[in-house]
């Protein structure tokens, strides 16, 4: 895939971030079932989930507002930025109460699928071609 437009850009960090993330939620959920039991896979498939869904709307909104001008842009990526800031703390009020959940398994993954995606969005943008300056 050539790398050369937003959109296939936006495309192969979905995908690529996609996998690792299914790939993090197998490994997670096994080394979460084996730590804590069904409440480890669980959590691991929980934070695997919410990695997936906070990515998704990134890579959607600067998708999105790369096809506006710069101040379109920037209202749609802080919007989904303050969207995703009210998600993750009402997710975590509503997690910290259920007793399925195992709080480190669920923060570990959390944060693999985090950091491993952020390396995924850097390896790609560094392959991109995409000109920085139009004639």
């Amino acid at each position: 895939m050539k790398l050369d437009n937003p959109s296939t850009i936006f495309k192969k960090v979905l995908q690529q971030g996609s996998i690792l993330i299914a790939g993090i939620a197998a490994i997670g959920g096994l080394v979460g079932t084996l730590v804590a039991g069904a409440p480890g896979l669980l959590s691991a498939l929980i934070g695997a989930g919410m990695t997936l869904v906070f990515v998704t709307l990134t890579a959607t909104s600067v998708w999105l507002g790369s096809r506006l001008p710069i101040g379109g842009f920037f209202a749609i990526v802080m919007g989904a930025w303050i969207v995703k800031l009210v998600m993750f703390i009402v997710l975590v009020k509503l997690l910290l109460g259920v007793k399925e959940i195992n709080g480190p398994v669920l923060f570990f993954t959390l944060i693999v699928a985090i950091m491993g995606t952020l390396v995924v969005d850097a390896l790609v943008v560094t392959k991109s071609r995409m000109p920085i300056v139009e004639n």
